[in-house]
């Protein structure tokens, strides 16, 4: 059967595309291979998806070629996302500045997405694995678990390989491949980092202690919530800083972002000199986190016996407390997947490919991948509705 667009893919970007193009006409067909479409929609934010972020800008992505996202992020935007949100009765709050939840359920994305799929007359193939891809510049033949398709348009929204559990794949990868697209090295993004050996020790027993931090390095800073665990560090200022973090680096943690500890410092000393530092800090901070940090590196002393200087490296270190991680979970329990298709030889207006005519590569497929809270799905809809409007 011929269609003039077929996407492989079922996600945020795919249903985006799908939609905006069977409204100008086009005949659609979406295959997922996987049970459901918009799995990850599903289990994001917590169940109620942070379907975008009013705050959204180019500086909020990730890419070997920055300026692509721009083109499509200008001309969809999450207002207009918003507008559809609001269009179809969904219920919002923002939870933090710009982060847009639903009230209810990620469901009801999915099925806002569906429905606008199903008024244009797109035509949905679940549990429908993709075998084979043939042909190319406006031909394209497509053998999967349904049979053969035949399409005008070929859109990859496959994502990326982030949560193998919710039916992530490369092939995605392999197809861009087998086109001729160079595919730059993938690795976990928005994940939690892992320690091992003496560093785990020194905090394993932490586990479930929380705390604001801002998290630095790379030149990049994060402030957020930081959550130790039982393999290492997790929480969104981690996840945050984990995109930019690479094997080997020191990662340094503000652990009070919120306060001059060295004034602070000075002044307890003043008015309450006999006072232990770890009582002091457990003020500060968590106490068991207060109790291991003067067990293990700052002598625990009524403050009166501390020399000026001394109470200034205090604050000083617990302003850039260096932590070394081993690793990160993986895709795991990444959200995202850095790098993937290389954007310079995509067209930033159309997504299309500047090799192949009538082939699109879009969402979490191409090395394009934003911060935490958001950011990854207002991506999906600009793209998806760049590729739609296009095809």
């Amino acid at each position: 059967m011929h269609y003039d667009v077929l996407i492989i893919g079922g996600g945020a970007a795919g249903l985006m595309c799908a939609a905006v193009a069977a409204r100008r006409g086009r005949r659609v067909r979406v295959v997922e291979h996987a049970s459901r479409v918009g799995k990850k929609i599903l289990m994001s934010g917590g169940g109620r998806c942070n379907f975008t972020n009013l705050g959204t800008t180019p500086d909020n992505f990730l890419s070997q070629n920055p300026h692509f996202c721009k083109s499509a992020l200008a001309r969809y935007t999450p207002w207009d996302f918003l507008a559809l949100v609001e269009r179809h009765g969904i219920r919002y709050h923002e939870k933090e500045p710009g982060q847009l939840f639903c009230d209810e359920s990620s469901r009801q994305i999915v099925s806002m997405l569906v429905d606008e799929c199903a008024a244009s007359g797109v035509q949905i193939s679940v549990d429908c694995a993709v075998q084979q891809v043939q042909g190319g510049e406006g031909r394209y033949t497509v053998h999967t678990a349904h049979g053969v398709l035949t399409a005008t348009s070929l859109v990859v929204a496959t994502g990326g390989l982030s949560i193998p559990r919710m039916g992530a794949t490369g092939f995605g990868y392999v197809l861009a491949r087998q086109f001729g697209h160079d595919v730059l090295p993938t690795r976990a993004g928005l994940v939690p980092l892992t320690l091992s050996g003496t560093h785990l020790d020194h905090y394993a027993d932490l586990a479930g202690v929380s705390l604001p931090v801002e998290s630095r390095c790379d030149g990049q800073r994060f402030r957020g919530g930081l959550l130790f665990t039982h393999r290492g560090l997790s929480g969104p200022s981690i996840l945050q800083i984990s995109s930019y973090w690479q094997l080997g680096e020191p990662l340094l943690l503000n652990l009070t972002p919120d306060l001059d500890a060295g004034a602070w410092l000075a002044d307890q000393q003043r008015l309450r000199p006999g006072v232990e530092l770890k009582t002091l800090l457990a003020e500060l901070l968590p106490k068991r986190l207060a109790q291991r940090l003067c067990e293990r590196w700052l002598e625990n002393r009524p403050l009166r016996q501390y020399r000026a200087d001394e109470l200034r490296d205090i604050a000083a270190r617990l302003a850039s407390w260096p932590v070394t991680p081993s690793g990160t979970e993986g895709y795991r329990t990444a959200e995202v997947t850095l790098g993937g298709v290389d954007t310079r030889e995509l067209s930033s207006t159309t997504m299309q490919s500047r090799r192949v005519p009538g082939l699109y590569f879009i969402g979490e497929v191409v090395d394009v991948t934003g911060h935490l809270g958001g950011y990854n799905f207002q991506w999906a809809w600009a793209s998806g509705v760049a590729a739609g409007q296009a095809v």
